[in-house]
C-alpha cells in the first residue's frame, strides 16, 4: 500500500498508567503500518502533564492542535499554544503540561519509535469522548 488513512472514530486509544493525566489516540505505528516511528494525537486533561522523560535516540515532535500549555526542557520553560511546533532532541529531559482551562491536544511524533508504541499499547484502553471528537474534527 502506498498510503494509509487514520480515522479517529476507529483509533485505538490508550492511557499508559491509570493515574496518568494524558492519553494517546494511535494514528500510525509499527502495529498498523510496519513503520519505525509513531504518530499519535496526545490529549492532556486540564492540569495534566507528561512525567519528566527523555529519549536515548529518538526525536520527539509536538504540534499543538488545540489548547495551551508549557514545554519544559533542560531547565527552560516555553509557553505553547495552538499552531506551535516543538522538536525535542535525544537526551533532552522534558515535560509538556496543560496550563489551560480545557484539554490540550497535540500531534506527537517519535522517530525512531524507541519502544513508545509498545509502551502506549501496553496501557489501558480508553475512548475518545464527544469533546475530543469535536476538538479534533475542528467543530
Amino acid at each position: 500500500m502506498s498510503f494509509s488513512v487514520a480515522d479517529l472514530t476507529h483509533a485505538k486509544v490508550f492511557r499508559i498508567a491509570p493515574k496518568d493525566t494524558n492519553y494517546f489516540a494511535v494514528l500510525f505505528d509499527q502495529v498498523t503500518d510496519r513503520i519505525g516511528n509513531i504518530f499519535v494525537i496526545e490529549i492532556f486533561q486540564p492540569g495534566g502533564a507528561t512525567p519528566p522523560n527523555e529519549h536515548a535516540v529518538a526525536h520527539e515532535f509536538f504540534h499543538v492542535l488545540h489548547g495551551v500549555g508549557v514545554a519544559r526542557c533542560d531547565g527552560k520553560t516555553l509557553p505553547i499554544k495552538k499552531g506551535d511546533s516543538l522538536l525535542l532532541h535525544p537526551g533532552s529531559e522534558h515535560v509538556i503540561e496543560n496550563t489551560g482551562p480545557g484539554k490540550l491536544y497535540t500531534l506527537t511524533v517519535m522517530t525512531p519509535n524507541e519502544g513508545f508504541s509498545e509502551l502506549i499499547r501496553s496501557g489501558e484502553p480508553v475512548a475518545l469522548d464527544a469533546e475530543d471528537m469535536r476538538a479534533l474534527q475542528g467543530l
